[in-house]
């Protein structure tokens, strides 16, 4: 956890100190993105401050990405400090916020049938050779959605919330050659031009979509 998050966590300690006439609650859920665990402290009526955590963990999936056959893992997970506003008096809310994120995939991609295409070229290669990809979004994004719940009421018992959002940003796609064949023959062309093709369809994805549903308990 980088400097940054933790002076926005402590900052929100700091808050929630400063309003314990208001019941804090803590809560947790599931659906996008993955399991969640965090906390909300209602400042006033309407308005709450929350932190959490949420993650997919890591995995592993087999695919196939302008033509060639990869081996990905992925890994998910990213820590959400936001604002509650509740302009109507019941639970619904707007939210906005920033989410700092580890989100990539890396892609390892092999040659099949002693080939592998690479930009408008199919290279000779071996089972030592490999094309690997990385897709990374933005480590820190801002984040805007709606919901319900986390404001401020009765001390004490359960409840519930959903979260419908988006955090806002573009990944990057870099990638490399290695092996005894490939990288003494692939072009920078070539590479360049994969690359390229690869984030036509990645940059396609400009968010990260939120969404969960949960309960909370307030204390």
């Amino acid at each position: 956890m980088n400097s940054a998050v933790l002076r926005s966590v402590a900052a929100l300690a700091l808050c929630s100190a400063a309003t314990l006439s208001h019941a804090g609650e803590v809560y947790t859920g599931i659906g996008l993105p993955g399991l969640m665990i965090g906390y909300a402290q209602p400042l006033n009526d309407s308005f709450t401050l929350r932190a959490d955590f949420a993650t997919l963990g890591s995995r592993s999936k087999n695919g196939s990405e302008e033509g060639i056959d990869y081996e990905g893992k992925i890994k998910f997970s990213r820590i959400g400090l936001f604002g509650d506003w509740f302009p109507f008096g019941n639970g619904f809310r707007f939210t906005g916020g920033v989410t700092f994120n580890k989100m990539r995939a890396d892609l390892e991609g092999r040659p099949s049938g002693g080939t592998i295409t690479i930009g408008d070229t199919t290279y000779a290669a071996s089972g030592e050779d490999r094309f690997d990809v990385e897709v990374k979004f933005p480590s820190t994004t801002p984040y805007l959605g709606l919901g319900w719940g986390h404001q401020a009421g009765p001390k004490g018992g359960w409840g519930f919330a959903f979260d419908v959002g988006a955090s806002f940003g573009k990944a990057k796609v870099r990638g490399s050659v290695s092996g005894p064949l490939l990288s003494q023959t692939v072009s920078q062309e070539d590479i360049d031009r994969e690359l390229e093709e690869i984030r036509d369809g990645v940059g396609k994805v400009k968010a990260i979509p939120q969404l969960s549903v949960g309960v909370n308990y307030r204390f």
